[in-house]
Order: structure tokens, then sequence, then C-alpha cells
């Protein structure tokens, strides 16, 4: 597996053809982008959501040229303080086009997953995500191997199934 820099990640995320999919399997994350956000969030205070517009901006373009986007989050309920923020944040995200399922961990006990969040770009190379503790990410790293491939399309697909569309799933 070939590691990549965060430039390397965020360049690679944007390039595919038919489909990108992504799933998320933490409860709470660390992202150096996120955490003032979601302070502010925890103190009350307003945002714009203006830090979300570049990500939007591809979200629309991919859309428009015919590209898919999914992100499936397996969450544990109740939401964690983490996953009740990006709820509240993923408006603009879904406007834009990006396709997001939440779906509660008590209903993938049966479902074999990767060890690892991932993004998946049209089923030839998986990104996965390596997480310090903190939720703090350390390390991408990326497979073509057919075996990973198979694994990760099986486990998205299975939870995707299982999913709430966003605008339907209700926080508790």
């Amino acid at each position: 597996m070939a590691s990549l820099t965060v430039a390397e990640f965020e360049a690679t995320i944007r390039r595919f053809d038919r489909e990108s999919v992504h799933l998320e399997m933490r409860d709470a994350y660390g992202t150096e982008v996120e955490l003032p956000h979601m302070a502010a969030w925890a103190a009350g205070e307003p945002d714009d959501l203006a830090w979300l517009q570049p990500w939007c901006d591809d979200v629309r373009d991919f859309v428009a040229a015919g590209k898919s986007l999914r992100r499936a989050r397996v969450i544990s309920e109740p939401l964690s303080d983490y996953q009740r923020w990006a709820y509240e944040v993923s408006g603009p995200i879904q406007d834009a086009g990006e396709d997001h399922r939440w779906v509660p961990r008590r209903l993938v006990s049966s479902i074999a997953f990767p060890g690892n969040d991932f993004w998946m770009l049209d089923h030839r190379v998986v990104i996965f995500h390596h997480y310090a503790g903190n939720g703090r990410n350390i390390d991408f790293t990326t497979s073509t191997d057919p075996h990973d491939i198979e694994l990760c399309t099986t486990a998205f697909e299975a939870v995707w199934q299982l999913g709430v569309p966003h605008r339907e799933y209700k926080p508790g």
C-alpha cells in the first residue's frame, strides 16, 4: 500500500470517472479543518459554513458531469457530539449533490468491514484513513488489491442498503 500526503489525498479523491463512495465508521473525528467549527457550534456560535464551499463547488461540478458521490456513516445512538454537529452541517453538501445515509451501528453487526474508514473511487482504488486515538488523521494509504476492492464494495453496499437518507434520519 502506498502512503499519501494530505495534499495527495485531497487531489486523489477528486479524480474519479463515475463514482466515489466514502464509508465512515467512527463516532468522532479530530480533523484540523473541522475542530474550530465544531468548537464554535458547541459554544452556540453561528457558522456560515463558508469553509464547506470548496467541497460543495466540487460536488456540484462532479454531479453536473454525471458522477455519483455517496457517503455512509455508521453511527452509535444516541449520537456523539461530533455526529450531531456533522448532521447539522451536512445540508449544503447534500444540496450540492453528495448523497448521505446514516446507519445505526446496531444494524451492522453481521457486516464484514475493513479495519478503517475509506474512500473508493470507481471500484478501482481504495484510500484507507488511519486515525490516532484522539480522532486525528495520521495517514492515508491506497490499495488496488482486488481483495480490498471486493471487501470495501461489499461492506459499503451492505451498509448503504441499511442506511437512512440524510433528510429522513432523525437524530435522537
